[in-house]
């Protein structure tokens, strides 16, 4: 059978852990009550003097007598061993809160022991409502603000349908005019156009200030030369009712008013259309996505109250069966009536937000809001565990076998194969560094689940459609086991006689097969992680235009650790695009003055793009970290040049040019990676030179990361002391010092998401703020 404990750390929420009964906590303690309670010695106890001796005939009636006399005499309620006493505290100003602190009536031979329990139980239990009190405020109060947007939606809704019938009536009855009528005068038809504008404008207002919405400024509005309102008119909700929460619904970010420039007062130049259906659909969706965080963030409080009371009834058990006093039934009436246990806002505010969603989002259909409210989640197939199993073990054998044929062509040792390494070879390396890309990526997930670090809630992922690290494992055992065995038919090919022209199409085949089926339509081979991935990509590369996410910049991170692979994407266009392969030349790419040009803006592109990234986020956000983070870049792409250029001009000159930059960059990245994306040495932490929190128990695990990323990332003096002998060597060490840059990667990738998740622990950060077409009037001063 399972411990609890054990149950309770598999259930509870990761990012509220800290609100949570420290059970452990309390288990030790009834430990130490345990321990505290001695036998007491046989002199203490008196010895019972009889004055009867032997036994008689009453002794039956005697006993019968007594029995009915204790029961008739006694108390009917059993005494009290405890008792709860309740305070009310308003230390916040006008936020009363309730405190529970518990006396003990009868004494208990470990009294002290006693003491302390029931103190920790107490700090607990006012810790547990006291947080389930915040939350629920501020989930009821993000409820009101989003039924009063919905209220506003739906008026907006029926005025677009009700303008949209005037005009088709409208259109019908222009009809029968007379072309001359038409014609006759074009500034009165501008005028009634803009009158019919201003009208349609002013009957907006009305219905929105029917539905209690405020105009600020609205008096004032002045129309430009070409006689059309200009406004720039900003709709002001009225507060939610607060109730007796204190105003809990201006405590959220997002949500009371909206900046109606562009939904609502921005005509579009041909026909004047105020409210149009695109900008409706854009509002509808964010708000029906509120909705579905709302109940998402419902759901997860309701099951901190259930298992917080099963908490509690399970520790006040294990104290009754070691003090063998009945404490527990006192207690748990006094848990049941506090504030977690017996409040209903939760429950009732659930029933509300199903039914206002599947009657406004789902057309009265239960069963598809509740598809968007309660996502199935995907269950673990075996069959996917087995092909993993079974393409690893097809890799391992095909590459077995493509060393040995690798071996007995001689084509790593004889000079005369110097052009298979120039040209096939850097494509295989293009998939060979994919796949250990998501072979690492799948060991990042695996490891993300096991320490139950939120990874789809920190790169905002679908529940249902999230990559799993066994689909990880798939699709990188899958994608290598293809690629060696086109390495081993390419040999056998090459030995069988076949013509280079002919045999050299086969990588550009494969390159051409992945492409397809990353960009496939059809719902087949993890369809919804290929358009997140071409969708992401598509962000990178337009990086000041898009609003970054932490998805974005990760996905980032990883390209700037495969610029080894850009650059043999760049090599294999050229030679396929020049046609190279039918006079196996491999030259001719190589000696172009563009493509020697080119290889320095592929190695800045994934610095560039992630230096515009932290501009955007130094935009968005204000936060100057953003624009150091920045010059960390531009560094990178410093070195990066300086070594390039060093690598084709091998002065005395350029070698110290090529020492200072990348001394530098190396200093600040590293300084980056241990300070800011790890959060590690900081002097102060109870931890030494690590931080306070850790996922993993072994500190030793940190210490030994630490050093590792240190001697991969000073990987660049290779560059400077280039231990090459031959050309083939020289492209083995150049494949290895990649490899080692993508194991890097990888292993710096789950330390960046531990400090992630840690940080929303340290907020309670378990449901997705999602921006609303209503902001709050005082986020805009």
């Amino acid at each position: 059978m399972v411990k609890f404990s054990k149950e309770l750390e598999a259930q509870l929420i990761p990012e509220w852990k800290e609100a949570f009964v420290n059970y452990c906590q309390l288990k030790k303690q009834v430990k130490k009550v345990k321990i505290s309670r001695k036998p007491k010695p046989a002199s203490l106890y008196p010895i019972a003097h009889h004055h009867d001796f032997g036994r008689s005939l009453f002794d039956p009636v005697r006993k019968l007598a007594r029995t009915f006399s204790d029961k008739l005499f006694s108390s009917s309620e059993t005494p009290e061993i405890i008792q709860v006493r309740r305070r009310k505290s308003s230390e916040n100003g006008d936020d009363v809160e309730e405190i529970y602190q518990t006396e003990l009536v009868q004494l208990f031979s470990e009294e002290d022991e006693v003491k302390v329990f029931f103190a920790r139980l107490d700090e607990e239990l006012n810790k547990v409502n006291q947080f389930h009190k915040s939350k629920e405020t501020e989930f009821v109060g993000r409820g009101e603000i989003l039924k009063k947007q919905l209220d506003i939606l739906a008026e907006l809704k029926q005025i677009l349908s009700d303008r949209k019938k005037r005009s088709l009536s409208g259109s019908n009855s222009q009809r029968s005019f007379s072309s001359s009528a038409r014609n006759s005068d074009f500034s009165a038809g501008e005028l009634s156009e803009t009158q019919s504008e201003t009208s349609r404008t002013d009957e907006i207002i009305e219905a929105l200030e029917r539905n209690g919405v405020s105009f600020i400024n609205s008096a004032t509005r002045n129309k430009t030369k070409g006689g059309k309102p200009k406004m720039s008119l900003r709709v002001d909700i009225p507060d939610a009712e607060a109730g007796t929460d204190g105003g809990g619904a201006r405590s959220i970010a997002t949500a009371t008013s909206v900046l109606w420039e562009e939904l609502v007062n921005n005509p579009r130049s041909g026909g004047g259309d105020f409210i149009n259906r695109k900008k409706i659909q854009c509002a509808e969706k964010m708000i029906r996505k509120a909705f579905v965080e709302l109940y998402k963030g419902l759901g997860l409080l309701k099951t901190y109250s259930s298992l917080n009371m099963i908490a509690f009834t399970k520790i006040l058990k294990k104290f009754d069966k070691v003090s063998g006093q009945q404490a527990s039934s006192s207690y748990l009436k006094v848990v049941k009536r506090s504030q977690f246990t017996s409040s209903d806002k939760v429950v009732r505010l659930m029933d509300e937000v199903e039914s206002i969603f599947t009657k406004h989002f789902a057309n009265n259909d239960r069963k598809k809001a509740m598809k968007f409210l309660r996502p199935h989640q995907q269950k673990d197939s075996h069959m996917v565990t087995f092909f993993v199993g079974l393409f690893t073990g097809c890799f391992v054998s095909l590459f077995s076998i493509y060393i040995i044929l690798a071996h007995l062509s001689g084509i790593f040792t004889s000079g005369a194969q110097v052009s298979y390494l120039e040209t096939v070879y850097p494509v295989f390396s293009i998939f060979a560094l994919l796949s250990l890309h998501m072979f690492m990526y799948g060991c990042n997930l695996f490891m993300w689940k096991s320490t139950r670090i939120n990874y789809t809630f920190i790169f905002e992922f679908a529940p249902n459609t999230a990559l799993r690290y066994r689909d990880a494992f798939l699709m990188g055992t899958t994608f290598m086991t293809s690629v060696v065995a086109a390495m081993v038919i390419h040999l056998i090919l090459r030995a069988a006689g076949f013509s280079a022209n002919q045999v050299d199409t086969i990588p550009g085949i494969l390159l051409l097969i992945f492409i397809c089926v990353l960009i496939c339509p059809f719902d087949t081979f993890y369809r919804p992680t290929r358009f997140c991935f071409i969708r992401i990509l598509r962000n990178i590369v337009c990086s000041p235009f898009y609003k970054v996410l932490m998805v974005d910049f990760f996905m980032a991170d990883q390209l700037t650790s495969q610029i080894p692979l850009l650059r043999h994407i760049e090599s294999t266009t050229c030679y396929f695009m020049a046609q190279s392969f039918r006079t196996h030349e491999y030259n001719t790419c190589k000696n172009g003055r563009i493509y020697r040009e080119l290889a320095y803006l592929i190695s800045f592109s994934p610095y560039f793009w992630r230096a515009m990234q932290c501009i955007r986020r130094w935009w968005d956000e204000s936060n100057t970290d953003h624009l150091v983070n920045m010059g960390k870049y531009v560094s990178a792409m410093v070195a990066a040049g300086v070594r390039i250029t060093y690598a084709r001009e091998s002065t005395t000159g350029w070698l110290v040019v090529v020492l200072v930059s990348s001394v530098v960059a190396t200093l600040y990245q590293l300084y980056w990676d241990f300070v800011k994306d790890w959060g590690l040495l900081n002097p102060k932490s109870k931890n030494p030179w690590l931080r306070d929190d850790l996922v993993l128990k072994n500190k030793n695990i940190y210490y030994l990361s630490i050093a590792v990323n240190l001697v991969l990332r000073v990987a660049w003096i290779e560059t400077i002391v280039r231990f090459r002998v031959n050309p083939v060597q020289s492209h083995l060490l150049d494949f290895l010092l990649a490899s080692l840059e993508v194991i890097r990667r990888g292993h710096w990738n789950f330390y960046r998401v531990e400090n992630e998740h840690l940080n929303n622990v340290g907020h309670f950060r378990a449901v997705k703020t999602v921006p609303l077409p209503f902001r709050d009037m005082d986020s805009d001063d």
